[in-house]
């Protein structure tokens, strides 16, 4: 069975966003760059099935130009055995389902089997492109998997759905995972992966390769733009409460009624 890994390239979550423009975006000038970390999961996730011998190869898949690379090589070090980097002039400023229509394409063409990808991306936080992914290769797709069991020709997953409800998922492969904190522990690279890593070629792919009609994909086919943007509005400073105790918990409930509006 041949695995695909979803992977993309997102700001550290240390990192102090800038805004260059409020039409434009982050300022990427001082970003430092990093594997989205939910990803880090899903790749794991691939290893370990190799390893089982329940897989044969690990495939990551991402979209974007040469600036992506390091973090393909950095996946790669962990142990993943190749890359395909889905770049073209075509799919700049694609939205969510661009991007899936580019990856599901990419997965159909590789013939992987099963594909995992982590819950959703730290940057943009939408969480859909691997349920569209799903939907287009008219896959199954199993959400938030805190756990998984890989048999032939089916998976068993546990994830959580809230209020400390656990459901218990199966389904028939082919299907899309998307791994959730705690699935596993992920590993680290070893300096014989990173030396690897550096040396192995990286697959280049486009729209002509994949069949993608450039006109589905990209700024012109987006249904969802970003604008408008802007840094969440600074907070205000605490107030400290005076009084005996019954006056500063009465007060306390009058501002969470009528200035906060929580209650």
């Amino acid at each position: 069975m041949k695995i695909g890994v979803l992977l993309k390239q997102v700001p550290s979550t240390d990192t102090q966003v800038k805004i260059a423009d409020a039409s434009a975006g982050i300022s990427t000038a001082d970003i430092k760059w990093t594997i989205n970390p939910y990803d880090e999961y899903a790749i794991e996730e691939a290893l370990r099935l190799k390893e089982a011998g329940k897989a044969t190869e690990v495939v990551l898949f991402t979209v974007g130009g040469n600036v992506v690379e390091p973090r393909i090589r950095d996946a790669i070090a962990l142990g993943a055995d190749r890359a395909i980097r889905l770049d073209d002039a075509a799919f700049v400023g694609s939205d969510c389902l661009g991007i899936a229509r580019i990856l599901a394409a990419a997965a159909k063409a590789e013939g992987v089997e099963l594909i995992f990808a982590g819950k959703q991306a730290v940057d943009g936080d939408n969480a859909q492109v691997p349920q569209m992914v799903a939907e287009l290769l008219d896959w199954g797709h199993i959400s938030v998997v805190g756990k998984l069991e890989v048999g032939a020709g089916q998976v068993k997953a546990w994830r959580a759905s809230g209020a400390g409800v656990q459901d218990v998922v199966e389904a028939a492969t082919p299907v899309v995972i998307t791994c959730d904190k705690g699935v596993n522990d992920p590993r680290y690279a070893s300096l014989k992966g990173i030396m690897m890593a550096k040396r192995k070629p990286i697959a280049v792919q486009g729209a002509a390769d994949l069949g993608i009609d450039p006109g589905t994909v990209g700024a012109g086919a987006a249904l969802v733009t970003d604008g408008a943007w802007a840094l969440p509005p600074a907070r205000q400073g605490g107030r400290i409460l005076d009084g005996d105790n019954a006056s500063r918990v009465k007060e306390l409930v009058r501002l969470l009624r009528d200035e906060a509006k929580v209650i």
